[in-house]
């Protein structure tokens, strides 16, 4: 055996009984290195005359390929190895229950949403949506919002910046009635829809946010008159509040997208110096309805003639303050999960009203 082959030996054998990766650095540069010893066989190639160097070129070559892939495939196999070892030390048990502090809550606006579903679900009601990015069209224009209206003024509406050949102002939705809208045009009446979901407007403090969640509601069908908002009004607030004593007053007022409408006001009592709903110590208001707007119906192309309806509004959060008692809406979005953990709800809690509003 020539020295080159025993040197190959010697080398392939430490590598194959390296256990650590640094060890196996450790060889690669005693035999690779800058004063490694197969990279000093290398530099003895320019002594050589042509004809030893056409021998010993290649066996000394082959030595270096043989040292250098015995090397990396062993670090592959160690650093392999080492994972493998750390990925079984750090396995979880998924089947586990979480300890209590990593049990996640639900936030009371999805609490508040279900609450919603399960109501007016019970009354025939579908639940619809649509996008919250919208054209100015589905969002003013076929709700008989004039050009003139101060909803649709810059401080009150986040607009996007006009794009090439687009054709339409762009924005983020103002309130869920988009929804209402598309759903005219797309379902043939009778309708009975509610449109929860995120909504935008220029607005902040410790009852508006820029972004806050509404719910709208819609019936669309023959004969339809305020006796039926006022009563489907009135079921709703009774159930999602659970009492009785739950007392309406409807107020004029003016929307553009119904005629006649009305604020809706429910009574409150104080009770150690809160406001709690029922009774009418005093009023407070909670949404806007009113009757759809002849225009409305026939920009979605049905015949008003035909056709009636009722349309209301209301924020989800503002309704979720008024019912489990929260005192700053924007506390809603701050991220604190200790304000999560005070007002939040058990995630395996049935929504409070999956009985329905007969039970």
């Amino acid at each position: 055996m020539t020295d080159l082959d025993q040197l190959r030996d010697d080398l392939l054998a430490a590598v194959d009984s390296a256990t650590t990766p640094e060890a196996i650095e450790s060889l690669r540069v005693s035999a690779l290195g800058k004063a490694g010893s197969v990279t000093g066989l290398l530099k003895t190639l320019g002594g050589m005359s042509p004809e030893e160097r056409q021998v010993q070129g290649p066996r000394i070559h082959a030595l270096r390929e043989a040292v250098t892939a015995a090397i990396g495939g062993r670090k592959a196999s160690l650093e392999r190895a080492g994972l493998d070892a750390r990925l079984a030390r750090e396995t979880l048990d998924m089947t586990l229950p979480a300890a209590a502090p990593l049990a996640g809550t639900v936030h009371p606006v999805s609490q508040v949403m279900d609450e919603l579903a399960e109501i007016f679900a019970d009354l025939g009601f579908a639940v619809a949506t649509g996008p919250e990015i919208e054209d100015d069209w589905h969002n003013f224009t076929a709700l008989n919002i004039p050009e003139t209206h101060p909803a649709r003024a810059m401080h009150d509406t986040f607009y996007f910046p006009d794009g090439e050949d687009r054709g339409k102002k762009m924005l983020l939705r103002t309130h869920t009635s988009p929804v209402q809208i598309r759903t005219m045009i797309n379902q043939k009446p009778p309708i009975r829809i509610i449109a929860p979901g995120r909504t935008y407007r220029s607005d902040s403090d410790a009852t508006h946010t820029p972004m806050f969640h509404q719910v709208e509601g819609l019936v669309i069908d023959k004969g339809i008159t305020l006796g039926h908002l006022k009563w489907t009004l009135e079921t709703f607030l009774k159930a999602f509040f659970e009492r009785d004593d739950v007392v309406l007053r409807l107020r004029p007022s003016y929307f553009p997208f119904t005629e006649p409408s009305a604020e809706v006001d429910v009574g409150y009592t104080m009770v150690n110096g809160k406001r709690v709903i029922g009774g009418s110590d005093g009023w407070m208001e909670v949404l806007g309805s009113g009757m759809v707007h002849p225009k409305v119906i026939a920009a979605c192309g049905l015949d008003p003639e035909e056709w009636q309806g009722f349309a209301f509004g209301c924020g989800i959060d503002r309704l979720a303050m008024l019912k489990y008692g929260m005192d700053d809406l924007r506390a809603f979005f701050d991220g604190d999960i200790r304000w999560l953990k005070h007002y939040g709800f058990s995630t395996l809690d049935v929504p409070t009203l999956s009985g329905g509003v007969g039970a």
